[in-house]
């Protein structure tokens, strides 16, 4: 059974490290996409909009890249689930506020994702997260 858990533990250690991977490719791929996307949540100065999109991707992509490795596996989850929480609040004070934008969190462009979608996903991530933190030994 240990085995089970051990294999369980990786292969979504390295899921969600591969879907923080590939969240950080599309948006350092387009920082001003991104910087779009954090202004229509209506919550930081201009410049700040360009800040986070300067640097939240890159944060995803290290998470993404330990995590998908194992090194700091546990640190990397950890983050990962403080953003998961954070995305989550910042997705419902759009739809608490009435707003009606796309995450950004996927594509940049193309057919919008519902906030309430991007909330369920963000709570699965949230669940995996946690789940690879409280599996991992540092």
């Amino acid at each position: 059974m240990d085995a089970v858990k051990r294999h369980l533990t990786a292969l979504l250690r390295v899921a969600l490290g591969a879907v923080f991977l590939y969240a950080a490719v599309i948006k350092i791929a387009n920082p001003p996409a991104f910087a779009g996307n954090v202004a229509a949540y209506q919550l930081l100065p201009y410049a700040g909009n360009y800040l986070v999109a300067a640097i939240l991707p890159w944060i995803e992509a290290i998470c993404g890249l330990l995590l998908v490795t194992g090194w700091r596996a546990r640190s990397a989850a950890a983050l990962v689930a403080v953003m998961n929480i954070l995305f989550i609040v910042l997705l419902i004070s759009t739809v608490a506020r009435g707003l009606d934008i796309d995450c950004g969190c996927f594509r940049q462009g193309g057919e919008k994702t519902s906030a309430w979608t991007a909330i369920f996903r963000d709570i699965m991530l949230l669940v995996a997260a946690v789940f690879v933190f409280r599996k991992t030994k540092q």
